[in-house]
């Protein structure tokens, strides 16, 4: 009789998430739709173009060696700002926990780079560098603050009854995190990245496109632009959104797996 109900059950479950995966489908099916009526009704390439001409002009876009190169271009260095800003609000947020000056510190600098509008920031950081490395520096700025805010919050949250348990039963350092900060602060990491991953794009690109790196994806859209040609902004776009998907999928499966690592150890 139990098994007959887990069985049932675990029906529900599957024909739930079939169901979700279908309406999520068919959302997305709705909006295609409405977007080639839109082009269709519109009726002009240069203003708005259909989701079949994007995709086909994608399919041609790729045979070229040059957007292959600007693909790896701005993914490289998207990819190292993303990294460089995860490392340092690990280490900072765990340090401003710990050490109130450093938390203090920290306030103005990480209030600044949530405010402070990207295109100001890439007019003053390309006065210091080069452009070619913009997107590396402008994702990082975007994305530390909103995983330092959110790790330091995870910390600061850690149930203090198994703080003082942790500490009746001395456990080691190691012992600690991965008992007791590690389950509290793993899923605000998880979602955190989540969300910068997305923003370390939007910035990148969005930082290439003023400063027009020669070889990066922003040159290619800022290029699209300049010459009206609408049908590659918007597979430039497609491909930005793929690379996108693409890198926090490798991404969270990574952070997943270091964290099912920490568990098991």
């Amino acid at each position: 009789m139990q098994i007959r109900r887990l069985s049932a059950a675990l029906c529900r479950v599957r024909i739930s998430t079939i169901s979700s995966k279908v309406v999520k489908a068919a959302a997305i099916l709705f909006w295609l739709l409405i977007w080639h009526i839109a082009a269709v009704v519109i009726g002009e390439r240069i203003l708005l173009v259909s989701p079949v001409t994007v995709v086909a002009r994608l399919l041609e876009l790729l045979r070229d060696a040059e957007v292959w190169h600007a693909a790896a271009f701005s993914t490289l260095r998207i990819c190292c700002g993303f990294l460089l800003s995860l490392v340092l609000a690990v280490i900072l947020a765990a340090a401003a926990s710990c050490i109130r000056w450093v938390r203090i510190a920290l306030e103005p600098l990480v209030q600044a780079f949530k405010v402070v509008p990207v295109a100001s920031i890439v007019i003053v950081v390309l006065i210091w560098v080069s452009s070619r490395n913009l997107s590396v520096i402008i994702s990082f700025m975007m994305v530390f603050p909103v995983l330092y805010t959110n790790l330091l919050s995870a910390i600061d949250s850690t149930d203090r009854d198994m703080l003082e348990m942790s500490r009746v039963f001395r456990l080691s350092r190691y012992r600690k995190f991965r008992l007791v900060y590690l389950p509290q602060v793993y899923p605000y990491f998880l979602s955190s990245s989540s969300l910068s991953l997305g923003l370390a794009w939007k910035s990148g690109v969005a930082a290439e496109v003023i400063g027009i790196p020669s070889g990066s994806m922003g040159d290619l859209l800022y290029e699209a632009k300049v010459f009206f040609a609408t049908a590659d902004v918007f597979a430039y776009t497609l491909l930005i959104v793929m690379l996108s998907v693409g890198f926090e999928f490798v991404m969270k499966s990574l952070i997943r797996a270091v964290g099912r690592r920490l568990e098991a150890v």
